[in-house]
């Protein structure tokens, strides 16, 4: 359990060092020592058996404050992800906040940004800080990787389709001056069934930030659903991510949307 200790968040793990190397933590550890010592934040009980696990290492007091610094510096060095929460707040537990981690990598990108997500309602609002920073940042290149649903008992030619979901995308639902690059699955228009629909929900930045969430671009995935996402910089990462999707559009497993 001393991977607890590894874990903590880097402000708790900096209380903790202090209350051991000025004496306010030692052994034989006590919950309710621990559990002060982390101000509260989390559960102290996994921290409280790392430390007895040092001790029994005979690693205790100011040498526990220094094992556990050095640990958290080794760490730091490893990307760690984020985690991203949509929903109803945990009081103690810290998070990301889904919607304003799409609004600030999408207002913030400088290079690129590309987003795929399975649905979206309310396009103006939707894309609204994407557009705003592609109209202010002439250099940012964007891509859209959507699905485009087929209502049931719909039959219309898919083609005919894609007309109708292109032509009201760019009228009503980009509000941008400038215009992204945008694909879609066309497995998601066959009949009788759809062979398949895009349903990742990914967004990466600049070639180096990586967001993968369980949250469409929704008001009610961003805002009221308990949605979970990580958040992570690291630039293999994103390397493999757009290797992916730009795979799967030179293989024209996803095609363009059309212009108006």
């Amino acid at each position: 359990m001393t991977q607890a200790l590894v874990n903590l968040a880097p402000h708790l793990r900096s209380r903790l060092v202090k209350h051991l190397e000025t004496g306010f933590l030692t052994p034989p550890y006590e919950l309710a020592a621990v559990r002060s010592a982390l101000g509260g934040a989390q559960d102290p009980g996994p921290v409280l058996t790392g430390l007895a696990e040092l001790d029994q290492l005979g690693i205790g007091g100011a040498a526990a404050a220094e094992w556990i610094r050095a640990a958290g510096e080794a760490t730091a060095r490893v990307p760690r992800p984020d985690l991203v929460w949509s929903g109803p707040a945990v009081p103690g537990l810290h998070a990301r906040d889904t919607r304003r981690v799409y609004d600030e990598l999408m207002g913030s990108a400088s290079r690129s940004v590309w987003a795929a997500t399975y649905a979206f309602f309310d396009g103006p609002k939707a894309f609204e800080v994407l557009a705003n920073r592609m109209d202010d940042a002439p250099a940012l290149q964007v891509t859209l990787l959507l699905n485009i649903q087929r209502s049931k008992g719909n039959t219309v030619k898919a083609d005919d389709l894609v007309r109708q979901f292109a032509d009201r995308f760019w009228e009503k639902d980009w509000p941008g001056q400038r215009r992204p690059s945008v694909y879609f699955d066309p497995r998601a228009l066959e009949l009788p069934y759809p062979g398949g629909v895009l349903h990742a929900k990914a967004t990466v930045a600049d070639d180096e930030v990586v967001f993968i969430t369980s949250a469409n671009l929704t008001e009610a995935a961003l805002d009221r659903n308990i949605e979970m996402g990580l958040l992570l910089r690291d630039r293999a990462l994103a390397a493999s991510v757009l290797a992916h999707f730009r795979g799967l559009i030179d293989r024209q497993l996803l095609q363009p949307l059309p212009a108006a």
